[in-house]
């Protein structure tokens, strides 16, 4: 058999390597000169950490890890033969591959609270694992690159974050555009609506407006059990268009 790789991961070469190394060490110097610590955390997390996190559709893309042994041993012939793959992972599975690097740290921290001096900065720069379809630029193995800050409610810890994007890409000599959101917005509308409960749903189809368009947003809430109301609603927003200040009166008037 020739030998192969797992869809959705890749090798990397030397020169790739080098490269690679050379963009990690300009960000984690900018991280460092903003007073952000490093830290690592584990491949793997427990399932009961991670699930629930990502919403349904998100819980899907984690990719679970088998118990050892004989993982069967402990299930009976009726919850096979049921296939009801929801309560058989409970019972053959304890662990996952970390989805994303922001739940582990939540972990961190709870665990660590004790010891941490707060405000708590840290970045982490770290492969993370999907169980998602591979497509052109989407990999099921990645690394993410996180900066955060907590146990402050200042303003100007998301300025620093502003400046410590800047800062970055300066260095590197890359020219972008950085766009800001607020959850507290979507949230205070969906809110509005009755469907605080189904702000992660709201949120997961906002997420795919450029790749599937305002129709296929609506019909993903629609799906979702979003009501028609907030759908209708949250249509305007998905067409937001003008300046700054024509937006800010847009929302004010919402």
């Amino acid at each position: 058999m020739k030998p192969s790789i797992p869809k959705g991961t890749r090798d990397f070469t030397p020169e790739d390597m080098l490269k690679r190394n050379f963009l990690f060490d300009t960000i984690k110097s900018s991280f460092q000169r903003f007073g952000y610590l490093p830290l690592e955390t584990p491949s793997m997390e427990n399932l009961s950490t991670l699930m629930g996190k990502y919403g349904e559709e998100g819980d899907k893309l984690i990719f679970k890890i088998l118990n050892s042994g004989d993982f069967l041993s402990e299930v009976s012939a009726d919850e096979l033969s049921a296939k009801n793959s929801k309560k058989l992972t409970a019972s053959i599975s304890e662990k996952a591959l970390r989805y994303d690097l922001t739940v582990p740290f939540a972990r961190y921290v709870v665990m660590h609270q004790n010891e941490i001096a707060f405000p708590f900065k840290r970045y982490q720069i770290q492969p993370v694992w999907r169980a998602d379809r591979p497509q052109k630029g989407r990999y099921r193995e990645f690394f993410q690159c996180d900066a955060d800050v907590i146990g402050t409610n200042s303003l100007l810890c998301e300025l620093e974050l502003l400046q410590l994007i800047d800062d970055v890409f300066a260095k590197l000599g890359l020219n972008v555009v950085v766009l800001i959101n607020n959850r507290k917005i979507l949230s205070g509308i969906a809110e509005v609506f009755n469907e605080s409960e189904k702000i992660i749903d709201i949120t997961v189809a906002i997420d795919k407006l450029d790749k599937i368009g305002p129709e296929k947003v609506a019909e993903e809430m629609r799906a979702k059990g979003v009501s028609e109301k907030a759908i209708d609603g949250l249509k305007p927003l998905l067409v937001f268009e003008g300046s700054d200040q024509e937006k800010l009166i847009c929302l004010r008037n919402y």
